[in-house]
């Protein structure tokens, strides 16, 4: 007997109808003699409804309070679906994070599993039961709900694999796998048959909305098989996994795309040994997360240190930029938050060389403009103004020809 671990997302269990047909995918996965825990999201909408909720009532609502409003959406779908589950004559339990007890750090909206009490799962697994689990949720040692974070459900389901060390996980969605671009801005797009662990993490933190970082750090660090698939259409999906010598590796397996970009620039900064660490600390401190980093040095001993943030992170950043510029004796602070990061991403990029080139070449072609790069073993990253996003990428998947099935190696 296998065991599966089964995501849904917020748009497969976005009604009442679409949780009775993931009630008959989860009955058909099961009729095979598997055992099965779900893990589900929100229903689609209900997270932004509660939200917005929130902001009626606080401007700033603190985050602990947040929490606990927001991990009251994956309630109501895990009792739902057990309902239906039922209603099919299938054995079924819910669970809230706290109830599993998926055991988290105290950092409300962003936290980090820490451990998983498998016990009830187990338990219910044995009686035959299918475990149906709210994602997106945990609770800390204190007892306080916490949450991951957007898309922390899929986080949720591959850390429930690894800990019961589970066959398979698979992330139903609502689209049919990992394309080499988003389908909406190219049509050409091409579903991949696999991609490895290094290129969907790259992928995922580059701006792919597919899975959520943090669930391909754990399948990757605790080898989970993960599948994306479609819940509305049957197919293989994609397979995330290992690099193998035998696999088709293509120069390029896909272009990642960020709109929440914004950019920030310390003009005029003495340049002298620490100057960054006075820059980016206070930014460090405010919880701030910092992407790509850019300092050039001017004849007259001083340095403009420019870096990019999160757009929602814009306004809180520029203030502390504003005190650290006067602090550092520094002549500016400017910033745009109309820029966008759009990325080549590969594990073909380790054996060729000229991939930038290539890339520097097309994007020249159509008048646009590089504002910022970065580079690692198997991406290229490029910051551009935001009005050349669907030109960029449009341009980069024809330029490395991603809409062709790659050569066999």
């Amino acid at each position: 007997m296998a065991l599966f671990v089964h995501k849904y997302g917020g748009t497969s269990v976005g009604s009442p109808e679409r949780i009775k047909n993931v009630a008959k995918n989860v009955i058909r996965a099961r009729s095979r003699g598997d055992d099965i825990i779900v893990v589900v999201s929100a229903m689609s909408g209900e997270t932004n409804r509660l939200v917005a909720l929130a902001h009626e009532m606080h401007e700033r609502p603190s985050t602990r309070e947040m929490d606990v409003l927001l991990a009251t959406g994956e309630q109501v779908t895990i009792a739902l679906l057990s309902m239906a589950l039922e209603a099919a004559g299938c054995p079924a339990c819910s669970y809230t994070g706290g109830q599993v007890r998926i055991l988290t750090d105290d950092a409300h909206t962003k936290a980090r599993i820490l451990d998983i009490d498998t016990d009830r799962i187990r338990s219910d697994l044995a009686a035959g039961r299918v475990v149906v689990v709210a994602g997106f949720q945990g609770i800390t040692e204190a007892g306080d709900i916490t949450t991951l974070g957007r898309g922390g459900s899929d986080t949720t389901a591959v850390a429930l694999a690894a800990a019961l060390k589970a066959d398979e996980c698979l992330i139903y969605t609502d689209v049919d796998g990992v394309y080499t671009t988003d389908p909406r801005i190219e049509p050409k797009a091409r579903r991949l048959d696999r991609i490895t662990f290094e290129e969907m993490l790259e992928m995922a933190s580059l701006g792919s909305k597919v899975l959520q970082i943090r669930s391909v750090e754990f399948a990757g660090k605790y080898n989970v098989p993960l599948r994306v698939l479609s819940s509305f259409a049957a197919g293989p999906g994609t397979l995330i996994t290992y690099e193998e010598a035998s696999v088709e590796k293509p120069l390029i397996s896909g272009i990642a795309f960020n709109r929440d970009e914004a950019k920030l620039t310390v003009k005029g900064v003495p340049d002298k040994p620490g100057v960054a660490y006075q820059i980016l600390g206070p930014v460090a401190h405010a919880n701030i997360e910092v992407d790509m980093i850019v300092q050039n040095v001017a004849e007259d001993a001083t340095t403009d240190f420019t870096f990019t943030v999160h757009r929602n992170d814009y306004r809180k950043a520029l203030d502390i930029l504003q005190a650290t510029c006067t602090a550092l004796g520094a002549r500016e602070v400017t910033g745009d938050d109309k820029i966008v990061k759009v990325s080549l991403v590969g594990v073909g990029m380790r054996s060729h060389a000229g991939i930038a080139a290539r890339m520097f070449e097309a994007l020249a072609r159509e008048g646009i403009n590089i504002r910022m790069i970065s580079t690692s073993e198997i991406k290229i990253s490029i910051v551009v103004d935001e009005k050349y996003l669907e030109l960029a990428v449009r341009t980069l998947h024809e330029a490395f020809n991603l809409d062709r099935e790659p050569d066999a190696v």
